[in-house]
């Protein structure tokens, strides 16, 4: 899933309103970011279609994955500012340079 959907969708996973952070993945996707957003204090859901193919989601209504990541929110197993590279898992994309998209109060 791209980073570029702004808009936030809200699906009721376990019984509780989730806010879908990516759906339609396979298995070993779902356990990064599951693990990253876990890392990063947020409680996670996921729901499985019959294909198997993995929605997940996070109870923290506020939670928007675009936002999150581009305002560098996240921190990465390392420690480091997760990066739009990182968090779509692009060959060795490590959290090392700091890149600023753009800059409060300009």
């Amino acid at each position: 899933m791209a980073l570029n959907q702004i808009k936030v969708t809200v699906q009721e996973m376990g019984g509780k309103r989730c806010v879908v952070v990516e759906s339609g993945m396979e298995a070993p996707r779902a356990e990064f970011l599951s693990r990253l957003l876990l890392h990063n204090g947020y409680e996670v859901m996921a729901n499985a279609d019959v294909q198997g193919r993995i929605t997940l989601g996070v109870t923290d209504l506020l939670f928007n994955p675009v936002i999150d990541v581009y305002e560098r929110r996240l921190r990465s197993f390392t420690g480091h500012k997760v990066t739009p590279a990182y968090w779509l898992q692009r060959s060795d994309a490590e959290t090392v340079g700091e890149v600023t998209y753009w800059k409060h109060g300009e």
